[in-house]
């Protein structure tokens, strides 16, 4: 099941996605269909979710540690988005005037769907509704300057995600996440190459913070990172989910 978050004459609602029609539904964790479906032409998607917070892991794959000359960490690396940096797929990533390098970076999300404190990797995945495409726009200069990681991952607009959460999606099968610059394939690697898996990376996140329906987690980029520039256009693949797409104006 394909969940989508809308916009329809100056209304907003949440639906399923089933034959290019989007059938309204009560919210993102209460499925029952309450209106007809809606030509999908004749909506705007947008983020599929309203995260109390995006909470990213860091260094989360083998080949891109390697590729950053930098030791496969012990314990997940943990930082944090703020809400107002979501964007939904076909947004603008708005370049910042403070930074010179804005870098892409492909990664799977996972969306919680209900309340998870103290959970379990063996009870992680009852917690999740599902998992879709994100980007974890880096200001790669202002990263490199300061000497935490707030500032350059927090911008406005540097957290796309979407552009629906695929509730049968399987994290445990290996499948392909790419990215692509103006049509260019930039990034291609296995969900199979993450350091942690998504199961874990639940569990020992709820250890440190409660996390909330709709809420997101990154889990990790693959080797390829690098710089966009005013308008280009940056896109993510995920296989068995779907493709992002934004531009950087």
């Amino acid at each position: 099941m394909r969940i989508v978050r809308y916009s329809k004459d100056g209304k907003e609602g949440y639906g399923i996605l089933e034959d290019e029609q989007v059938f309204p539904i009560v919210g993102l964790t209460e499925h029952k269909r309450v209106g007809k479906g809606i030509p999908m032409i004749k909506t705007r998607f947008l983020a599929p979710s309203q995260p109390t917070k995006i909470v990213c892991a860091g260094l989360n794959y083998v080949d891109h540690a390697a590729e950053m000359k930098m030791p496969i960490p012990e314990e997940p690396v943990m930082f944090i988005k703020p809400p107002s940096a979501v964007l939904g797929p076909g947004g603008t990533i708005r370049y910042p005037l403070m930074s010179h390098q804005v870098d892409y970076e492909a990664e799977l999300a996972v969306v919680i769907g209900k309340t998870a404190k103290d959970v379990s990797p063996e009870q992680a995945k009852s917690y999740i509704i599902g998992y879709t495409c994100f980007n974890d726009v880096t200001a790669r200069d202002l990263q490199r300057k300061d000497s935490q990681w707030t500032r350059a991952k927090s911008f406005d607009t540097f957290a796309p995600f979407g552009p629906w959460i695929e509730t049968e999606f399987d994290p445990m099968k290996g499948s392909l996440i790419e990215a692509y610059l103006n049509g260019e394939r930039r990034q291609s690697s296995s969900i199979s190459n993450m350091v942690f898996t998504v199961y874990g990376l639940v569990s020992y996140i709820s250890r440190v913070m409660t996390l909330f329906p709709g809420d997101v987690i990154a889990t990790g980029t693959p080797p390829g990172i690098g710089p966009m520039k005013t308008g280009d256009e940056i896109e993510v693949r995920i296989e068995g989910i779907g493709r992002l797409v934004n531009t950087v104006g």
